[in-house]
Formats: C-alpha cells, structure tokens, sequence
C-alpha cells in the first residue's frame, strides 16, 4: 500500500434522494444525485461536501475524508467509475430518529456553548451541511447494498449521536437514519444488525434502539474508553485497554456467526473504526494495520457469503498525521475490494 433482533428478550440483554433517471436491476436508489451503473467494481460513496472548516488545531481529522479517497484512487484500488455521490439527508428522514426540536435547533444554529462543548464541534452552516451530506451517503450505502450486496461509504459512523443531543464528535446518528429508513422502506419490515467494531461504545445507536426488535446491536469496545457512562446495546462485548489482533479477532469470531445464524438480518450496517489501532491516539488498544484488514476481510465476508447485504463506514480514527489516518481508514476499502 503505497498511499496507504431480538434473538433474546429486550429485557434480558448481554453483556461481556434524487436520482438520475437509471433503474437498477431490482429497484431505485432515492438518496443519490449520481449513480455508477456502467461499473462492476466496489461501490464507493463519496462527497467532497463531507467536509467542512474547522478552528486552526481542532482536534478532529476533518481532512481525512478527501484523503480517503484519494488513497483509494491513487493507489488504483478504485477508479472514478466507482464513486456514487449522496443527497443531502432531508429533515424528514433525519426526523425519523431525531426530535424535531433538535433538529430545528441544530439546522438553524440555536445551539448554546454547553452544547457545542458537548459535542466538540463549535456550530457553523458548514457543520451541518457536511453532517447532513454523510448521513446522507449512509443511506445511499446501505441502498447500494441492498442492490449489489456490499457497498462502502468514506464517511459515517457517527454513533454517539442521540435523538436530542449530539455528543463525542457526533451529531447526527447516521447508522441509526439508516437503519430505520430501510427498515421501514419494505413492504416486509427488514431486519438491520449493527456491528460497532470502533473502540468507543455506539452509545447513542444503542438507546434510540434500546425498544426496537427489527435492530440488533452489537458492540466490541475498550470498557475504560469513552464514553463513561455506557448505554445497554442488545449484545456488548467490553475489552481491556491494550488487547491485541489476535485476542481481538477471536472475539469477533465467536460471536458474529451466530448472531448472523440466530437473528437472521436484512441488512448489516458495519461501523469499521481505526481508533482500536495501537497509534490512534484516542484508541487504548493494540491493533496493527494487519489486524484491522483481518477484522475487516473476515466481517464482510462471513456476511457476504451467507447473501446478506452489507454497507459499511469508517468511524473513528484520530491522528495528527492525515495521510497515515486516511490510508489507515481506506483498508476496509480494500479489504472489500478482496471480498466482492
């Protein structure tokens, strides 16, 4: 690399768009402005609105996101043949998670301090644009997926995000508008398995589906890591600080298989966070690159061959370095390419 749900009672939890005019070959995609029909390869979703102007120093990579791409296509992994472009997300399909006061705040920037402490992030129109268009592209992933069976965003993930706050860098749940527009865009309700591999717990996507029986979530994550107070997801699996591939991989394994076997999902949406490598400097664990592509490589395709669609998106990964962050968040990219 050169640029490098319920299977159990909800009382009973564990604990350890616009298109252009194309029809595909099983129905549309609503939230794409542009579609890559005439490609066979890996679909990439992509905006260059997925980025917005921070504060010299902010500690969030905003950059990154570009950057993934560009590796991606630099490194021939991709051609721009591949690259689908999202929607915005619309405020009624954000409404089908987040309150409308919230989201009436947030859109037109009555945001107090304490709230922007809260999420990291200070308000700015571009702030929200940039949220709006990765939820967006979340969507449109997932939409792919159910059309060809794999598909990756090069954004997403933003899982500390609840129905009335943002929180931890994250303020708009993404997964979870995703999860609930396609299980609710059927005549038969789907079935959505989250798998939330970013070393922080996906607290916010596990309280708004805390009660919903049609999403299963599931979350491996550093126990002593952010955020303090955890949420109850269907199945958490809390690892100690400095866990290696090896140990991390085994975990993954002995309980993927059966939850794909017992819960039998639609749709898995997987949140394929960098921040358990050993460099990230939010992290706390000890994976090498090695380790993130095995995790990535044996997800999607212990998913892919039992025909499950799935979407996936990067997660957290923070580094001062941008051009060693962006590489790092482009394996599953890669490892996907393997896998189609």
């Amino acid at each position: 690399m050169t640029c490098m749900k319920r299977i159990f009672s909800k009382t009973r939890r564990i604990t350890v768009g616009r298109l252009v005019g194309v029809t595909l070959t099983s129905g549309r995609c609503f939230h794409a402005e542009l579609v890559r029909t005439e490609s066979s390869g890996l679909p990439i979703v992509h905006h260059s609105k997925y980025v917005c102007d921070l504060p010299a120093n902010h500690r969030f990579p905003m950059a990154k996101f570009p950057r993934v791409l560009h590796c991606l296509l630099q490194d021939q992994v991709i051609t721009e043949r591949q690259v689908w472009v999202p929607e915005i997300a619309s405020k009624d399909l954000l409404g089908a998670v987040h309150t409308e006061d919230y989201l009436n705040n947030f859109i037109s920037g009555r945001i107090n301090e304490q709230e922007q402490r809260r999420t990291g992030f200070p308000w700015s129109e571009g702030i929200v644009r940039r949220c709006r268009y990765e939820t967006g592209g979340t969507v449109l992933a997932a939409e792919v997926a159910l059309q060809r069976g794999l598909a990756c965003s090069t954004a997403g993930g933003t899982h500390h995000a609840f129905p009335s706050y943002g929180s931890g860098f994250c303020l708009l749940n993404d997964l979870a508008v995703a999860a609930k527009y396609l299980m609710n865009s059927s005549s038969r309700k789907r079935k959505v398995l989250i798998v939330d591999l970013d070393v922080h717990q996906g607290d916010g996507t596990a309280f708004i589906f805390k009660d919903e029986p049609s999403v299963f979530t599931f979350s491996v994550h550093c126990g002593k890591n952010f955020p303090v107070r955890k949420q109850q997801s269907d199945l958490d699996i809390s690892v100690e600080d400095g866990l290696e591939d090896k140990e991390y991989l085994s975990t993954v394994a002995e309980h993927l298989p059966w939850l794909l076997e017992t819960f039998r999902p639609d749709l898995l949406l997987y949140d394929a966070g960098v921040d358990p490598h050993w460099e990230d400097e939010l992290g706390r664990l000890r994976l090498t690159d090695q380790g993130l592509y095995q995790r990535d490589h044996y997800v999607m395709k212990t998913v892919v061959k039992r025909g499950i669609p799935i979407a996936t998106v990067i997660g957290g990964g923070y580094s001062r370095d941008i051009n060693k962050l962006a590489l790092r968040h482009s394996i599953v990219h890669r490892a996907a390419t393997q896998v189609k």
